[in-house]
Parts: structure tokens; sequence; C-alpha cells
């Protein structure tokens, strides 16, 4: 039976919500999935059929776990069917969703020795509750600047589920375009 992962870095819990999302699309889908953090274990690449990568934006950067198990692996998730979605509060904007319009997906895949084979950017949530008071400063001044909400008494989730599942939906097209499922 051939597996496809998912591996996902979460910050305030909103990526794994969305790779949750995915993961019960694909099977529902009828594939076999594994979805894992890469905070708590390193998969073996050579395991599985295909990999999708989800990882969130803090500060103006995706979270260097994700980072250094993408310049490790590049080779071998190259090799594979892939995918990675970007979860950032920049997405929020429906013009910043694109791949070609969003900032962080194209700083990622400009720096990126792996160039993933299907991408998106998906929204996240604006958690100010969860973030010390330090992050709730800085993350409120970004929010400032780029017009987001700076009502740090009120949590946003921006994530629009729809998008979820049509990304979702590209991916396994996708796979089955590339692989026989």
């Amino acid at each position: 039976m051939s597996t496809h992962l998912i591996l996902f870095a979460s910050r305030d819990g909103q990526t794994q919500k969305i790779a949750d999302a995915i993961s019960q699309h694909m099977s529902e889908s009828g594939l076999h999935v594994e979805l894992k953090n890469i905070e708590t274990s390193e998969p073996q690449l050579s395991r599985y059929t295909s990999v999708l990568i989800g990882a969130p934006i803090r500060y103006g950067h995706h979270l260097k776990s994700i980072q250094r198990f993408i310049a490790s692996n590049h080779g071998q998730l190259s090799a594979l069917p892939n995918g990675f979605f970007s979860v950032n509060l920049t997405a929020r904007k429906p013009e910043k969703q694109s791949r070609e319009n969003n900032r962080y997906m194209q700083k990622f895949l400009k720096k990126s020795a792996w160039q993933p084979g299907y991408c998106g950017a998906l929204a996240g949530a604006l958690l100010y509750s969860r973030y010390p008071w330090y992050d709730r400063l800085m993350i409120q001044l970004i929010m400032k600047i780029t017009g987001g909400s700076t009502d740090t008494s009120v949590d946003i989730e921006y994530t629009d589920w729809d998008k979820v599942n049509a990304f979702a939906q590209g991916y396994v097209a996708h796979l089955s375009k590339t692989i026989k499922l």
C-alpha cells in the first residue's frame, strides 16, 4: 500500500489544523496518509510515495525546523511527487493567496534548492491570546503596518477552509497526474 506523508511544523497550532484538514480530504479521496510533526519526528522519506510539507511564517521566515529538514533532504524530496504549503497572515488578502503573489512563497522558492511540484499559500490565524508579550507587541506592529487587526483582545482565524479543501483537491489531482493512485 502506498503511503503519503504530510509533514508540518506549527508554532501556535493553525498549521497543524490545516494539515489535519488536508489529511482528512486526502483520506476521503482513498489515500493512505501519515501526518507528522517535524518537531516530534523526522521521517524516513524512502517509506513514502509522496510528501507534502506545510510551514508557518514567523517574523518573515518559515520555521527553522522545516528549513533544516528541506535543506538536508532536498534530493529525496525532489525524487518524490511533492508539494508545499505556506501558512501566513499575508494570505488573508485574496490577492496574496497565489504562488506568484505571495512574497513568502516567492522568497521560499527563490532560496530553496527544493522546488515543490505543487504549492499553495494559505491564510493562518492571528492568535494574540497565545503569544508571549514580546511576540504580541511585534506582531501587533506588523499588523498595523500591513493593515491588519491590532486589537490584542481578539483572536482571528483568517483560514478559509474552502480554500484549504481546494488546495487539498488540487494536490490530489497533482498526485494523480504523477503517480497511479
